[in-house]
């Protein structure tokens, strides 16, 4: 199978190649010339696997270049119990009876990253022998929060690595932060942007194609790739868990043979619904996809008008990891809606990078109406929703995973679709204790890594043990920067 770029669909790539490169040269996303398909035999047989074989099953059909046993190897070292704490690293848990959480954050930055980001060090790592690379690659991340230390702990201290986060000073959680700025190994470096996220991926998008920066790490040993979602091999791990979700769902009896389930994610950059979509072209019987967002609803109101406007007020809220106006992501989803048609994706993205905005033709929005819905949620409606789940049904959720419980509510009540669903809940409560602890009734006393007691105290949820360890470890990271020097720290760092 070959990768194509979304923005010249003439350049074909190995799989090898696409996840080392990341990005493709004149700024495109790569994915697959087609998307394999499930038979409904090949998902029965998923159902009575671990998750790690389900890894290998699903994703030997996208990476021919790299061998069964190879696959297999990552994921028992990703997914592993000296990584996650539970046996089935994605467990479901059953809310109602058409109601289900996926809990994709029991990996050790207690975030859905993990899921993604534990596998691809092993993929990129072997990407390197498999095309002859003998230079160092350096991995260049921009985070909302989760993806930086996620893609630290993955790539800290492998071979001919070095990996560079850089974050909006002002936009991530205390602990988020803290878990960045403590980062252990010797290939790692943290970075603060005078900014928000949408300046800081627009920086690493910069630097990517800036031919004379590229040029000089050249000559002293280096190439740059991404471990943020523009990288297939951040995706293609995420397709993973949505199969599993189905599988273990029918599985268990909880839904019927070939029932399709409505899956709502929370999302900001795309990429996390865009894995859902993929699951349900490959055949997994999922129905509706919902959308959800937060206050920064730019990705709602496209996929309700076909609109894609940036030009906003922007808002730091309790959910930083969606706090994105650029969705980086949509751009392979439109490729493919567009038939393929390179040139109207560079269009699009031309406009948005010039104007801000660009609207789809009515074909593709059309398409759009059949597979999302899209709603949006507000910080008190957040915070609502925590208490009520909390309250009502003893289960503790994030700010996050809390906008999508809101949204799928939103969802059923305005189309009548009281069908099995299931909210991608993607990080521990205690990654935003702060926010969590006012929604369940108390007055945090603090502001950093001391409120994960309190919180512990008062609900009795088990603390994910490398957040209890936070506070015992020494910050290494200080520095912050304007926007326009994200490069000259990147060749700093690359000294």
């Amino acid at each position: 199978m070959r990768y194509l770029s979304t923005r010249d669909n003439t350049l074909r790539y190995t799989a090898a190649e696409a996840i080392k490169q990341g990005l493709s040269r004149e700024g495109g996303l790569f994915l697959p010339e087609q998307l394999p398909r499930l038979t409904a035999e090949q998902l029965t047989a998923l159902q009575q696997m671990s998750y790690q074989d389900r890894a290998v099953e699903i994703m030997s059909l996208f990476l021919e270049d790299y061998s069964r046993e190879e696959l297999k190897s990552f994921a028992d070292a990703a997914y592993g119990p000296e990584r996650f704490d539970d046996p089935a690293v994605a467990p479901v848990r059953t809310l109602d009876g058409t109601t289900h959480c996926l809990e994709l954050w029991h990996g050790p930055t207690s975030a859905f990253k993990d899921m993604a980001l534990q596998m691809l060090p092993h993929l990129l790592y072997a990407s390197l022998g498999k095309t002859g690379e003998e230079k160092t690659v350096c991995i260049l991340v921009a985070t909302s929060g989760d993806t930086g230390k996620a893609a630290l702990e993955g790539f800290r201290d492998v071979d001919h690595t070095r990996i560079m986060v850089f974050y909006p000073k002002d936009g991530v959680s205390a602990i988020q932060k803290l878990q960045m700025v403590t980062q252990e190994g010797g290939n790692v470096g943290v970075c603060a942007v005078a900014g928000n996220f949408d300046d800081a991926q627009t920086g690493v998008k910069r630097i990517f194609s800036d031919e004379a920066m590229r040029s000089a790490l050249l000559e002293r040993g280096y190439f740059l790739s991404s471990a943020n979602s523009i990288n297939w091999g951040r995706v293609l791990p995420q397709i993973v868990y949505y199969v599993s979700l189905w599988c273990d769902l029918t599985r268990d009896g909880k839904l019927g043979p070939g029932e399709k389930l409505n899956i709502c994610v929370p999302t900001g950059n795309f990429g996390n619904i865009l894995s859902a979509y993929y699951a349900k072209c490959m055949g997994v019987p999922i129905g509706k996809l919902i959308c959800a967002s937060n206050k920064n609803d730019v990705l709602t109101e496209f996929l309700r008008t076909g609109v894609y406007d940036r030009n906003r007020t922007f808002y730091t809220t309790m959910s930083p990891s969606m706090d994105i106006l650029i969705s980086s992501n949509l751009e392979r989803l439109l490729y493919t809606l567009s038939g393929g048609n390179d040139g109207e994706v560079r269009g699009y993205m031309e406009q948005l990078n010039s104007t801000g905005r660009y609207q789809v033709r009515e074909e593709i929005m059309e398409q759009l109406r059949a597979l999302f819905w899209a709603g949006s949620t507000g910080e008190e409606e957040t915070q609502e929703t925590i208490r009520r789940y909390y309250r009502d049904r003893h289960y503790l959720m994030d700010t996050h995973t809390a906008v999508a419980a809101h949204v799928l509510e939103q969802y059923r009540a305005q189309t009548g679709d009281s069908g099995p669903a299931a909210v991608a809940s993607t990080a521990s409560p205690y990654k935003f204790c702060n926010h969590v602890l006012r929604a369940i009734g108390e007055t945090p006393e603090g502001d950093g890594v001391e409120l994960i007691g309190q919180l512990q105290k008062a609900s009795g949820m088990p603390v994910p043990w490398r957040l209890a360890a936070l506070g015992s470890k020494e910050v290494r990271f200080t520095q912050t920067v304007e926007k326009q020097e994200m490069e000259q720290a990147v060749r700093d760092f690359l000294r």
